[in-house]
């Protein structure tokens, strides 16, 4: 196949003194016309009814699907610029991680006994050395990471802004790796002085928040169909801002047609806190501040009552469900199978890399699988289901109609695993339900926007081993103090 480089539009903004070069498609990536993906020898759609077909093929044209169907159906004279073979893999919809914080990478393994305010409170002061660098560097990793275990879509809500850090940080990782991103404007504004949990010397202003969320809305924020970058409005937590700025968020977004997102009763303490300082449970203060609604999404919801439940479902407010950070901090096990018993949109999230520790997907849906069935069912929750909310779910979540299955017209995020591998072997009679039940695979074939980010298991847009050099240099010396 004849390649042809990608003409990257490449633009510079200059903000707080500095120029950030970006560019709007990798260089490092090809583009192509039609892509034809056939012999599949399963294809998990996603779509309306939720096929399954068997000997498949996809034609992506440009970056959507413009037909798939069984082996009888594929027109006998059609053409395409490259045809991939999959008569050995199992196919679906880019998995969507609707929850994270990629800087985190940088601090795995530490706070290793505690639960979620100690663990932050340990990490805060590690977390203050953090410059452009380090944050730019800990994303690209992030990201390379989901997209090697088959997401194509990742929301990060990267929340805390020391010296020279910028949101632009990490999107400028997402523009180079390839990753279709949501890159949410976390923010703390209330400090230990006046009662939230994060030091003074962490917050800011809360005028200088609102300010810098609307430039990064007005410079970034693609709300078309196919969009790759999308911007979100992201006060971090209830204990972490003030009520002023909950509310001021809200408006902010709403004027500009993007989608809020936050931290929501994620343990006990949350509970606690929430009561004390606002007089009723996290479910009720998210209604009271205009946090409801189907362009919100919280993360966690451990704690979540049946009322606040029935709250979000009657709202169309989404859910990220974080099965292994919750397990991890001992925070609890989310009432996952009441939410989506009543109708509550639900999305999985690897959450933050210091408190998972991991970025994969995949293992986030066994996990969740697992985890409600701990609680007595064995039907607690189905593979299929795990998959959905990782897939439709995560679309739903984040305000997306274009990912998330696998149909005409829909946005070309394809991801395929091969079926030999020994962690499968003995569970290809359901393919599907395997990578769910047994050991969580890393993709063999990625691709995003319609242009192919992994193939034969290695990624393209992104020199892995430096990446890695680079990140665990960063790390020590982030711990070390020498910021």
């Amino acid at each position: 196949m004849t390649r042809t480089p990608v003409q990257a539009d490449i633009g510079v903004c200059r903000q707080g003194g500095r120029n950030f070069t970006y560019t709007h498609e990798s260089e490092k990536l090809y583009a192509m016309t039609t892509l034809l993906l056939k012999n599949i020898r399963c294809l998990a759609t996603m779509d309306e009814s939720r096929r399954e077909l068997s000997d498949a093929w996809i034609l992506a044209r440009d970056r959507k699907i413009a037909d798939l169907g069984v082996a009888g159906e594929l027109p006998r004279d059609l053409q395409a610029d490259r045809v991939i073979e999959l008569s050995n893999h199992v196919v679906l919809p880019g998995l969507v991680n609707t929850h994270h914080h990629m800087f985190q990478c940088l601090t795995r393994a530490l706070a290793q006994q505690s639960e979620l305010f100690d663990w932050l409170q340990y990490l805060y002061p590690i977390w203050a050395g953090l410059r452009s660098e380090h944050v730019y560097t800990a994303a690209k990793l992030a990201m390379a990471e989901l997209i090697l275990a088959g997401c194509t879509t990742a929301s990060d809500h990267h929340y805390i802004f020391p010296n020279d850090v910028q949101l632009e940080d990490e999107i400028r990782a997402a523009q180079e790796i390839g990753l279709r991103f949501h890159a949410s404007r976390g923010a703390m504004s209330l400090g230990e002085s006046d009662g939230g949990l994060p030091p003074d010397r962490l917050v800011e202003r809360e005028q200088d928040i609102l300010r810098d969320t609307q430039r990064l809305i007005e410079t970034w924020h693609d709300p078309e169909p196919q969009s790759m970058l999308r911007i979100v409005v992201a006060p971090t937590s209830p204990f972490s801002v003030t009520v002023d700025l909950m509310r001021e968020s809200a408006a902010l977004a709403r004027a500009y047609g993007v989608n809020l997102h936050t931290h929501l009763a994620e343990n006990v303490k949350d509970i606690s806190y929430s009561r004390e300082h606002f007089g009723m449970d996290p479910g009720q203060y998210a209604e009271d501040v205009g946090w409801v609604g189907n362009d919100v999404w919280h993360a966690h919801c451990v704690q979540l009552k049946s009322r606040e439940i029935e709250l979000f479902a009657r709202t169309g407010t989404g859910v990220c469900h974080c099965p292994s950070s919750n397990m991890r901090l001992a925070s609890g096990i989310a009432p996952l199978r009441q939410m989506l018993d009543a109708g509550v949109n639900v999305g999985l999230g690897v959450d933050g890399s210091a408190s998972n520790d991991s970025g994969h997907l995949l293992g986030e849906a066994r996990q969740a699988m697992l985890l409600q069935r701990v609680l007595g069912d064995p039907a607690g929750l189905s593979a299929r289901e795990a998959l959905e909310m990782a897939t439709l779910g995560g679309a739903s979540v984040l305000g997306r109609d274009d990912i998330g299955r696998l149909a005409a017209g829909m946005s070309a995020d394809i991801i395929a695993f091969r079926l030999d591998r020994m962690g499968l072997a003995g569970a290809l009679h359901d393919p599907v339900a395997a990578l769910v039940f047994c050991q969580p695979s890393a993709v063999d074939l990625s691709i995003i926007n319609g242009r192919v980010i992994v193939e034969d298991g290695a990624l393209r847009s992104v020199d892995a081993p430096s990446l890695v050099e680079r990140h665990n240099r960063l790390s020590a010396q982030l711990l070390r103090g020498e910021g």
